[in-house]
């Protein structure tokens, strides 16, 4: 496997984009037919955040699974489980959609971990930012045309096309998984495992202790938090917003992702350097979208259309270049378990952007709500800050 484009790498990418296909359909759904049903903010919020609370539950312990048993003998379990998720939301309710977006965390904690480390043993260290970007472009496109294909369904009332996409998106996800190969080495013995690195436990320890991993994952966490609470009630604002559409407004966003990650992705750095101004201009990016969103209430679409591309900014560029400058600092022997944990924030962030902001929503307004997010977002300009030799310094 030779170069972040070449075949074996797309073929990746290509499995990347089927996987995903199905949430940005669900994002939509999900909330329409809770609040059809009479659920509250909060309710809906509690089933939006299973999916990946769930899935940073499940992270770390995807990265030592995945040096135990090998990747593909993992991703071809997942991607049978992930199948029935699917399948399970085609005729269940709200009680349903709870399980199977559980379901659903499982399987994308092994499944984004099996992928994003591959990428990254295979790649050499000046491809692997525009590697881990090329995956995070290929998750974020489905977001372009998934929001419209769902409002399209739900207006129609009809739920067969909802169950022939569901369906169809596990086929084509289980045929491409299944042929798919890594250039990686094969499972390594469990009995080095336990003598070797840092145990599970230790490993939460450099959450706090590693200041590479705690600047980064609070950063993640912080804008995952903002972007989840877009994800889950955004369908529901626009209504409120004059000319405001959900679907434009979510395919702005995966667009302006989608588009920044393919322009931007050799822009990224990638040489394990703490590059303070590029990650603060970042943060203020997310700032900005996230009190446009806020002001729109009040400014009008223009404003709510202008959160949705600078937030795909935000979220195009952040993720790539933090697991990127984590890659060359955090010590290889527990990397992979290390890597998942920082990941597991980013999915904390977007379960807590729903569980926690549903009832700011129900309290307040959704404007305010996206207010406290841009305000969240402030403070961060000022944590990415850093200039000490530890983190800018040669490796």
């Amino acid at each position: 496997m030779k170069g972040a484009l070449s075949w074996p790498f797309l073929r990746l990418y290509l499995l990347t984009l089927f996987y995903f296909s199905a949430n940005p359909i669900l994002n939509v759904i999900i909330p329409l037919k809770g609040e059809s049903l009479g659920a509250d903010n909060t309710t809906i919020g509690v089933i939006m955040g299973a999916y990946l609370f769930t899935t940073m539950f499940f992270r770390p312990w995807a990265g030592r699974m995945i040096q135990k048993y090998g990747p593909i003998k993992v991703l071809r379990t997942i991607l049978v489980i992930n199948g029935f998720a699917l399948i399970l939301y085609t005729f269940t309710g709200l009680g349903g959609y709870f399980i199977a977006r559980m379901l659903q965390g499982v399987c994308t904690a092994f499944f984004s971990m099996t992928l994003q480390l591959g990428i990254i043993d295979a790649l050499p260290d000046k491809d692997r930012s525009q590697g881990i970007s090329m995956y995070s472009l290929c998750s974020s496109m489905p977001g372009i045309i998934g929001p419209l294909l769902a409002f399209g369904m739900w207006q129609a009332g009809d739920t067969n096309r909802f169950t022939a996409a569901m369906i169809a998106i596990a086929i084509l996800t289980g045929v491409v998984g299944y042929s798919a190969k890594m250039d990686k080495k094969e499972a390594e013995p469990a009995s080095g495992q336990e003598g070797q690195g840092a145990t599970m436990l230790q490993s939460y320890v450099q959450l706090v202790r590693n200041p590479h991993l705690f600047k980064c994952s609070v950063l993640m966490l912080i804008a995952s938090l903002v972007f989840g609470a877009v994800t889950t009630f955004i369908p529901l604002y626009a209504s409120q917003i004059q000319s405001g559409n959900a679907a434009v407004y979510l395919m702005l966003q995966a667009g302006a992702a989608v588009a920044a990650r393919f322009v931007l992705r050799k822009r990224i750095p990638s040489d394990g350097k703490w590059h303070s101004s590029f990650v603060m201009a970042i943060m203020l990016i997310l700032a900005v979208a996230a009190q446009c969103v806020s002001f729109s209430i009040t400014g009008g679409a223009v404003f709510f259309y202008a959160g949705a591309i600078l937030m795909g900014l935000a979220q195009a560029l952040l993720y790539p270049t933090l697991t990127s400058y984590l890659t060359f600092v955090l010590p290889p022997l527990n990397r992979n378990v290390l890597i998942g944990l920082f990941i597991a924030m980013a999915d904390l962030g977007v379960s807590l952007g729903a569980v926690i902001m549903g009832p700011i929503a129900d309290l307040s307004s959704y404007s305010f709500m996206y207010m406290i997010c841009a305000i969240l977002g402030v403070s961060m300009i000022i944590f990415a800050y850093d200039r000490r030799k530890i983190f800018v310094g040669s490796r």
